[in-house]
């Protein structure tokens, strides 16, 4: 049996088990092409080490390929198919420092908007409508891009204002309200592709009718952010994502929860409900400390504070 039948046969095993792995399965065909045709019993932990280091990879990046490998070698070896995994111990590199998400400032979202015509002309694979209403569903609706990107027109309920999120980062499915206004965009969206005859399911696809892929959405959003002129400081690496403006929406919504003094004890544990997390730890990783959320805050401590010394 070939490296490649082998990876196969992980993969549909993982896949049998109720896994996506999507992200494991273009790290497992990027190393059955970089080994080549040779067998299993003949990769060494050198060509382990060269693919998982290779062109300057992030040390996150560089320790996914690894965590996906040693589970692959461990089938093999539990399978009988190798006597021993020839994983190497992997040696960690400097710690990198952890990327801040961005939070886009209200008038950053309308220069992102306002540029997009000008990041889609004729030869993008993406027209205007399809990005400009993909990013305003990752912000209004706090939609992870993979949600987003694997929506169907069935998933979309223009009566009750609701989407069905399907297929979700922890394999749930989960109903997000709309606002009149994100439903009057998504309405006119979907009118105007029955208008254009497009035949796929999918909510979202590009200009030649086949779903959207990360990679045409990465350089779409890519054109977008310099045309905008959005950027800061550390590299290529810490530049502002699309994933940011899921980001954005939630600090966005607890700032102005802040405002109005409204109760955040009652409130978050929906906000977590709805951005589709577990349990409130994962809705923590997503408030970062802005400094407009921080004024806020403060602002909140304070009266609390002369509350308490009047009391």
């Amino acid at each position: 049996m070939s490296t490649a039948e082998i990876i196969a046969n992980y993969i549909e095993h993982k896949r049998g088990l109720g896994m996506r792995f999507a992200t494991e399965n273009a790290i497992l065909i990027a190393f059955e092409r970089f080994v080549g045709n040779v067998a299993l019993c003949e990769i060494r932990s050198a060509m382990i080490s060269r693919f998982v280091d290779r062109g300057g990879t992030s040390d996150a990046t560089a320790r996914k390929k690894h965590h996906v490998l040693a589970g692959f070698f461990r089938f093999a070896v539990t399978r009988h198919l190798l006597k021993t995994s020839p994983m190497p111990s992997r040696v960690r590199k400097h710690h990198a420092t952890p990327y801040i998400p961005y939070i886009y400032s209200e008038a950053e979202l309308k220069r992102i908007l306002a540029a997009v015509p000008a990041a889609t002309g004729p030869d993008a694979n993406i027209d205007a409508d399809t990005l400009r209403t993909f990013l305003l569903l990752l912000y209004g609706a706090a939609l992870r891009r993979g949600e987003a990107r694997r929506l169907k027109i069935a998933d979309v309920d223009l009566s009750q204002s609701l989407i069905h999120v399907r297929g979700t980062k922890f394999f749930k499915t989960r109903i997000v309200p709309l606002s009149a206004s994100l439903n009057a965009v998504v309405t006119a969206f979907i009118a105007k592709r029955r208008v254009d005859c497009l035949e796929s399911n999918s909510l979202f696809s590009k200009r030649d009718g086949t779903d959207l892929t990360d990679s045409a959405l990465s350089a779409a959003f890519q054109r977008l952010r310099t045309i905008a002129g959005i950027q800061r400081d550390g590299g290529a690496r810490n530049q502002p994502r699309m994933h940011d403006l899921r980001h954005s929406a939630a600090v966005h919504r607890v700032t102005a929860w802040y405002r109005c003094g409204a109760d955040l004890n009652d409130l978050l544990p929906k906000l977590a409900t709805y951005l589709g997390h577990k349990n409130l730890s994962g809705t923590q990783r997503y408030l970062t400390m802005n400094q407009e959320l921080l004024v806020e805050a403060s602002r909140r401590f304070e009266a609390f504070a002369q509350g308490a010394c009047h009391g």
